[in-house]
């Protein structure tokens, strides 16, 4: 313990691990959780603070892949894990959202583990935990005081998480004035809200949008589902699962999501803490002067396939009732054609699976990535970009599916477990090196053009795209036929 690093933070000193020369900080509070409320800042501690360890992360339905087994579940699950080369100086900041549809998940997958990036871009690498599922997202008008909150907890955290960064970055060698958020699939939603919430206004200063699911709930769904949590868990109001035990608030959870496969417990558009939807937010300049990268993967939807084991042997009959649940039931039949005529022409498999794969992954993950683009593109520079990489999981049919490309931004790719997941060897370090320059370029300067690969800003109309593969390039609108079709589609909140 002798030669252990410790960090002076607001609340009180902090003592690490050292780690291939990075200093790594683990499990600082930085807020208590009050259920069904707002978080408290985080307050002074008296001894050194053991951050060798991370600390306990949200209590969940379930668990997200690559999760460390044993960690602790409690509702005290707020803390933030800092990676940083040194506690002097004034870094970039990078504060990382951990996806897992807002239900699953925490900072401490070893997907996020931060050693690597950290030391490659002398930066400030920063993972936190916030409240999930039912904890985080329930919302109702009852659980409000006076003109206060109503839901959005988990939202709520990450707001103070980041006002957390803000007051003791420096602490650990990073510039507060220098914060970029980043996040994938839920994460990358989150990112998204805070450009929207007034309350995470000036709290950072470029973003990045991975696979940024829109996962926003409006008002009368939300207190729906919170007046059926109500009946599921035997109590007369719903401000009296404040006093649940835990587990038969999960136990609830479960149940009301079984019976209930088109709604879950996600950030409200309440009026207060999410005044409107984000994407209307954006359009109308809540993000002005934050320059943002976003982009998704070719395969998105194949993630969930051994989950949806029937989606891999779908005929044309199955295909169509599947799309008429999320899309009109008058045109499914000509976006499949279209779609599939798109994949012939590029040689790529179109049966009905492929079909089926394609068109959820464009309609759940691209074409809102792409909107909130052109959204942002007149407000500040813009960045997009098309993540193809293949896995080698399932003999490579699982291609470039949701994910995938963290581990590569990350640069952790290969690596223990996660090596039959991203693949390993020289191209795929390549590839992860190429990444990490651009993420890191974009910290740095707002724009992740590499000497050697400029990266055009988004426009709308052409489409300039960063096309990262084992030979990584820009292209112009790639995959357009499918994304127009979908685009017309699709209603704009």
């Amino acid at each position: 313990m002798a030669d252990a690093p410790i960090a002076h933070a607001r609340d009180g000193s902090v003592r690490g691990i050292r780690r291939d020369g990075v200093e790594v900080y683990r499990g600082i509070p930085y807020a208590s959780a009050r259920r069904f409320a707002p978080p408290v800042a985080s307050t002074p501690w008296g001894d050194v603070l053991d951050a060798s360890s991370f600390g306990p992360i949200a209590p969940q339905v379930g668990g997200a892949q690559f999760q460390p087994p044993e960690l602790m579940h409690d509702e005290q699950c707020l803390s933030a894990n800092v990676w940083t080369p040194g506690t002097t100086g004034r870094r970039p900041v990078m504060v990382w959202i951990h996806g897992g549809a807002f239900r699953t998940g925490s900072g401490a997958s070893p997907l996020y583990e931060g050693t690597t990036l950290a030391a490659r871009g002398d930066v400030v690498v920063i993972t936190v935990n916030y409240r999930l599922g039912l904890l985080g997202f329930l919302a109702h008008p009852s659980l409000a005081v006076g003109d206060g909150p109503m839901g959005n907890w988990g939202m709520l955290d990450l707001a103070e998480a980041l006002r957390w960064v803000r007051d003791n970055a420096g602490a650990f060698g990073g510039d507060p004035d220098d914060v970029t958020v980043f996040g994938e699939s839920a994460g990358g939603a989150a990112v998204t809200l805070l450009c929207a919430m007034p309350t995470a206004t000036g709290l950072f200063h470029k973003a990045v949008v991975q696979s940024g699911a829109a996962l926003t709930s409006g008002l009368s769904d939300a207190v729906a589902l919170a007046e059926q949590v109500t009946r599921v868990a035997g109590v007369s109001d719903v401000a009296q699962l404040r006093d649940v035990p835990v587990e038969r608030i999960l136990a609830a959870q479960r149940q009301v999501e079984a019976e209930t496969s088109d709604r879950t417990f996600v950030p409200t558009v309440d009026g207060t803490v999410i005044p409107t939807w984000p994407s209307r937010a954006v359009a109308d300049g809540s993000a002005a002067g934050i320059p943002m990268v976003i982009g998704s993967n070719v395969d998105e939807w194949k993630l969930w396939a051994a989950a949806d084991p029937h989606s891999r042997d779908l005929d044309a009959d199955r295909l169509r009732r599947r799309l008429e649940r999320n899309l009109p039931a008058e045109s499914v039949e000509s976006l499949i054609e279209a779609v599939r005529a798109a994949r012939t022409a590029r040689g790529e498999p179109s049966a009905s699976n492929d079909i089926f794969y394609a068109v959820e992954s464009e309609r759940t993950f691209r074409v809102p990535g792409l909107r909130l683009a052109d959204a942002q593109a007149s407000h500040a520079p813009t960045y997009v970009y098309l993540f193809g990489w293949g896995s080698p999981a399932m003999g490579g049919w699982l291609g470039a599916c949701h994910g995938l490309e963290i581990a590569f931004v990350f640069g952790n790719q290969g690596r223990g477990e996660l090596a039959g997941f991203t693949g390993s060897g020289p191209e795929a370090d390549a590839l992860a090196e190429r990444m990490m320059d651009a993420w890191l370029a974009f910290v740095r300067t707002g724009d992740p053009s590499a000497p050697d690969l400029a990266w055009p800003r988004h426009d709308p109309t052409t489409r300039p795209t960063m096309v990262f593969e084992a030979i990584s390039r820009v292209e112009h609108a790639p995959r357009d036929d499918e994304r127009a079709a979908l685009d017309a589609l699709l209603p704009h909140p």
